[in-house]
This record gives structure tokens, C-alpha cells and sequence, in this order.
């Protein structure tokens, strides 16, 4: 059985911390996993990351932004996610599209239609099978960044703009309930991984009953 696992949140959120615990959870419990991550998870998307992320490109308009999110992501689809889920696999993600139309949708205000028909044709229409929601305040997590010297050009827009992302994930997370379980992400380390755990094996046990 293959089953695709995304987990998204704000910036801040403790997400990549949490999808690594995730996914060496799922190990030991003797599942085959591969955990991956956006924007990058392979040689040509770690090189877009770069130029993504870098505060040397404050320019960077929010549809180029949204485009080399969208090519690192084509890559990552192919060379990495859909050859792992074509064994019977457990694949765990650090991000994937509902991310752009978080922040490139609702944080740019980029049209929303526009970004899904682009990500229909970079995807080839991959959707995942579970989507966890690490969310919070958006100063709170912006606070978080700055006290671990981990700041980007994305952490450099202004807190509107991060609301409005906040904002989006939720609405996504409300117009597909059987696909997002949202997690209150101002939780201890241990409740928030412990929530995701138990989200993760119900979905398990009712895809394989």
C-alpha cells in the first residue's frame, strides 16, 4: 500500500522538525518511508531552493517565485515521489503545493485558479492521501525564526502577508476535512508529534481495513 503524507504550516511552525520525527516514527514501526522535502529534495531542486530562500533576491517577483517553487517541485515529483509510492511506499513530505497556494495564492493574492491549473500540470495531478497542519500565530512563529537565526526572504515579508498565509492554510484545510487534520502547533514538542502520530496511524488502519 503506498501513501502519500504532506505536512504544512506557517513558518515557524516547527514543521521540519516534526516531519522528520514523523517519518523515523514510521520506520520503527516498520513502515518503508522516504522522507523528502520542498522546495528541493533533489540535486536540481536544491539548487532553486537556494535561489528561493536567498535574502539576495528580495526582487523576485511572487510568479517567478511561484514558478521555480513549481519546477522544484516537477523534479521532485518525478525523480523522487512518484517512483517511491510506485513500490507500495510511505512517502513523507516537508511541504508540497498547498503551500503555493498558501503563500503565493492567498499571501501574494495571486490568482488561485491560475496556480492550481499550473500545479495540475507539474503535479500530474498528485494529491496527497493525508495532510497535517502545524498552525500559529504568525508572530509567534516569525519570532521563533528570528531566535534561531534562520531567516529568509520569505520570513522577510511583512506580517500581513503571513496572516494571510495563516488565513489560506486554514480555509484549505476547511473546504477538504478528510484530507487536512489541523494541529495546534503552539503545543509542546511531544503533544504536537503525538497528535500527528495518531492522525497518521487512524488513516493507516482505515486505507488497509
Amino acid at each position: 500500500m503506498s501513501f502519500f503524507i504532506t505536512i504544512e504550516g506557517p513558518d515557524g511552525s516547527g514543521k521540519s522538525t516534526q516531519a522528520q520525527l514523523l517519518a523515523d516514527h514510521l520506520k520503527d514501526k516498520g513502515h518503508d518511508v522516504l522522507f523528502t522535502r520542498e522546495p528541493g529534495g533533489t540535486e536540481i531542486g536544491d539548487q532553486i531552493r537556494r535561489v528561493i530562500m536567498s535574502l539576495d533576491n528580495k526582487r523576485m517577483s511572487p510568479q517567478a517565485e511561484f514558478l521555480l517553487f513549481s519546477a522544484s517541485r516537477a523534479q521532485l515529483v518525478r525523480e523522487v515521489i512518484e517512483p517511491k509510492l510506485a513500490t507500495g511506499g510511505v512517502v513523507v513530505c516537508d511541504r508540497f503545493y498547498d503551500s503555493s497556494l498558501a503563500y503565493q495564492g492567498y499571501g501574494h493574492q495571486l490568482d488561485l485558479d491560475q496556480l492550481r491549473s499550473v500545479t495540475q500540470f507539474v503535479t500530474g495531478g498528485l494529491v496527497p492521501d493525508l495532510t497535517l497542519l502545524l498552525d500559529l500565530p504568525s508572530e509567534v512563529g516569525l519570532s521563533r525564526r528570528k531566535e534561531a537565526g534562520l531567516w529568509n526572504r520569505l520570513d522577510d515579508y511583512d506580517l500581513a502577508f503571513h496572516e494571510r498565509v495563516r488565513s489560506g492554510y486554514l480555509r484549505l484545510a476547511q473546504a477538504d476535512p478528510k484530507r487536512w487534520v489541523v494541529i495546534d502547533a503552539t503545543r509542546s514538542k511531544a503533544e504536537i508529534q503525538s497528535h500527528m502520530q495518531e492522525a497518521v496511524h487512524s488513516r493507516l488502519e482505515s486505507e488497509s481495513s
